[in-house]
C-alpha cells in the first residue's frame, strides 16, 4: 500500500512502542506486530537524512497503512536535511519523526550522528527547531542517560533543557549511558547499568514533559510498575524475542475488551500478507525471520523456528512448509 493513501489516527498513545531496531523493525516485522497490537506504538529502524535524501527514498519511507500509529526515527545532525525529512515523512502518513540520540555504534559516530549528538545539546536544539517549524507531527527525541566523560545528570538536565526549549515535549530516555570509546553497540546494550532513578530524576525535575522509559523491560508486570512513574514505556529485543507478549498489551496497558489474538489466529492472518509478498517478487523468509519468536516458551518452539529459518530455504512449496509451522500452534 501507498503510504500517500495513509490515514493517520487522529491521535494516539505513547503509554507503550516497540523500539526502534537497526535490522529488525522493518515494514514486514512491524505488520506482524500489529497483528498482536492495536495500540501500541511501532518505530521504524532508523533511517539516516543521507539514504533518505539520496537514497531509494521511497523505499525507506514504505510502510502499511494497518501499521498506525508508526513513527519514523532519523539518524542525522545537519538541522535543513532533518527539516527536508521530517517534511518527507509527514507527506507519507507518519503519525511522529523522532531523531535518534541514543545509538551508540561507530559508523553513526563517524557521521554526527546518534549518542555522540548528547555532547552536542545546542545543536540538538538546533535540529529539533528545525523540524518542528517544518511540520504539524510531533517531533521527538530518543536519547541516553549520558555519554562517556559527560555523564553528570547536571549535563543530562542541560542538554533536556535545552532541547525542550526549542520545543520538544516527548523524550525516550533510554536509562543507560552510552560508553563510545572500546563498546561495541550490542555491549552498549548491555554493559553499561540500568540507571531508572536517573530517568526518574527527570521525570521530577520536567514535570511538563512526556517522558518514555526504555531500556531492560522484560514484562508487563514491569511495564505496570514503571507507568506509576514514566509516561510510557518502549520495549526493544524484549518485544522482537518475544512479540506474544504484545498481544496482551492492548487488554493490559490500554483498557481494551477485546480477547488477545491466539498465537495460531496470528500466524493465520500473516499467510496472505506473505502471500502478496511472494508475488511481488519477494522471499518468504523477509517476513517469516521476524516471526520466530512466536512459539517461545513451550515445547515445540525449536522445531517452529527450525521449519520457517531453515526448512522454508530446501523446499520448492514454502507456504506448505509455513502451514506445518502453523499447525505448532493450534490451541496456543
Amino acid at each position: 500500500m501507498h503510504p500517500e493513501s495513509a490515514s493517520a489516527p487522529a491521535t494516539f498513545s505513547r503509554r507503550f512502542s516497540v523500539a526502534p531496531m537497526m535490522d529488525w523493525t522493518d515494514h514486514h516485522c512491524r505488520y506482524f506486530l500489529r497483528q498482536l497490537s492495536q495500540h501500541a506504538l511501532l518505530y521504524t529502524e532508523m533511517v539516516t537524512t543521507g539514504a533518505l535524501l539520496h537514497g531509494d527514498t521511497q523505499r525507506f519511507l514504505h510502510y502499511n497503512d494497518t501499521e498506525h500509529p508508526v513513527a519514523l526515527q532519523l539518524g542525522g545532525s545537519n538541522p535543513a536535511d532533518l527539516a527536508t525529512c521530517a517534511r518527507l515523512a509527514e507527506q507519507a502518513g507518519y503519525d511522529e519523526v523522532n531523531l535518534n540520540v541514543g545509538c551508540p555504534s561507530d559508523r553513526v559516530q563517524n557521521n554526527m550522528i546518534g549518542a555522540c549528538l548528547m555532547a552536542h545539546p545546542a545543536l540538538v536544539a538546533e535540529c529539533v527547531k528545525a523540524m518542528r517549524d517544518t511540520v504539524s507531527i510531533p517531533v521527538t527525541v530518543k536519547h541516553r542517560i549520558g555519554i562517556d566523560g559527560r555523564d553528570s545528570y547536571e549535563e543530562l538536565a542541560d542538554f533536556v533543557g535545552q532541547v525542550s526549549e526549542a520545543g520538544c515535549q516527548s523524550f525516550t530516555v533510554h536509562a543507560r549511558i552510552a560508553i563510545l570509546s572500546g563498546l561495541s553497540p550490542k555491549e552498549n546494550r548491555e554493559v553499561p547499568p540500568l540507571r531508572y532513578d536517573i530517568a526518574a530524576h527527570l521525570k521530577e525535575d520536567f514535570p511538563e514533559l512526556e517522558w518514555i522509559l526504555n531500556g531492560g523491560i522484560k514484562t508487563l508486570e514491569a511495564c505496570r510498575q514503571h507507568l506509576e512513574t514514566f509516561d510510557g514505556v518502549m520495549l526493544g529485543r524484549e518485544a522482537y524475542h518475544n512479540p506474544y507478549l504484545l498481544a496482551e498489551v492492548d487488554g493490559q496497558l490500554f483498557g481494551s475488551q477485546l480477547a488477545p489474538v491466539t498465537r495460531h489466529a496470528a500466524m493465520l492472518v500473516m499467510r496472505p500478507y506473505i502471500e502478496r509478498h511472494m508475488a511481488a517478487g519477494g522471499q518468504m523468509h523477509h517476513v517469516t525471520r521476524h516471526m520466530l519468536g512466536l512459539a517461545q516458551g513451550f515445547p515445540g518452539a525449536r522445531r517452529f523456528r527450525q521449519l520457517l529459518s531453515a526448512d522454508i530455504h530446501k523446499s520448492d512449496q514454502p507456504l506448505t512448509i509455513f502451514d506445518q509451522a502453523a499447525e505448532l500452534l493450534v490451541g496456543r
